[in-house]
């Protein structure tokens, strides 16, 4: 039986922005297939620290607590990833617990991830749609094309890869391997590749594709498997020939 095994967290904790982070230690008692939520679910029932003192609960996000709404990410013992798929029979104790530090910290280990979700807007990640009423069915995509377009949906913006990416932070602009994976997904649409090159204006310059420097952290630390270095090198080919065409473009209105 388990019953005297106990689980050791450290868990960096901030109390909101203005304030200074902080260590607190913690010692909760030990489930079978207990992942890191489960774990911090404890300390929320009873917020006592390993030195026996009353502490406030930890505060994090989470949401679906089946690795598809991203909300829950955060750095466990030093490598950015969700914590509702982290096991902690898996993991080495103690068990650090950090904030990801590429996004401005909320309180302790929730941060605010809008820096992706307005890089997001920037590049028209949606498929726009004209009007309300029925217009019918819509062209069909290639099922290879689908295929591959799937494998590119399944970002759920959780930032690990941003967090992992090593020319994402407080002094680049870059918009990271996220957002550009889905420039390509919705320039591959049917109806979406109508502003295709407008997405591709957007992109190039040094928070675009040229903030990239290849270090290929992002497809290493991505919870679903996509292939973001792909897509990126894709993209490199697609801006070279939208550079051509707008230049001779631009040259025959003169």
């Amino acid at each position: 039986m388990s019953e005297n095994k106990m689980i050791t967290m450290i868990i960096k904790r901030q109390d909101d922005p203005d304030q200074s982070p902080y260590e607190e230690k913690f010692e909760i008692p030990y489930r079978e297939n207990m992942n890191v939520i489960s774990a911090l679910m404890e300390i929320r029932r009873n917020p006592i620290n390993a030195d026996g003192q009353a502490t406030t609960p930890v505060y994090w996000d989470m949401g679906c607590l089946e690795e598809v709404c991203g909300a829950c990410s955060m750095v466990i013992n030093g490598t950015p990833r969700q914590s509702c798929t982290a096991l902690v029979d898996q993991l080495e104790q103690p068990i650090r617990l950090e904030p990801m530090s590429t996004f401005p910290i909320n309180r302790d280990l929730a941060v605010d991830r809008s820096r992706m979700f307005d890089s997001l807007k920037k590049v028209k990640a949606w498929i726009p749609i004209d009007g309300t009423y029925d217009l019918g069915p819509g062209p069909r995509m290639a099922e290879s094309k689908r295929q591959w377009a799937y494998e590119l949906s399944k970002c759920m913006t959780c930032g690990v890869c941003l967090e992992a990416c090593p020319n994402v932070n407080s002094k680049s602009d870059f918009i990271g391997p996220a957002p550009l994976s889905q420039v390509r997904l919705f320039n591959s649409h049917p109806t979406g590749e109508m502003n295709k090159s407008e997405r591709l204006q957007t992109i190039m310059d040094g928070e675009g594709l040229m903030g990239c420097g290849n270090a290929q952290n992002c497809v290493q630390s991505c919870p679903k498997g996509i292939p973001l270095t792909t897509s990126i090198a894709a993209l490199n080919r697609d801006t070279a020939v939208e550079s051509f065409k707008s230049f001779f473009g631009s040259d025959k209105q003169v």
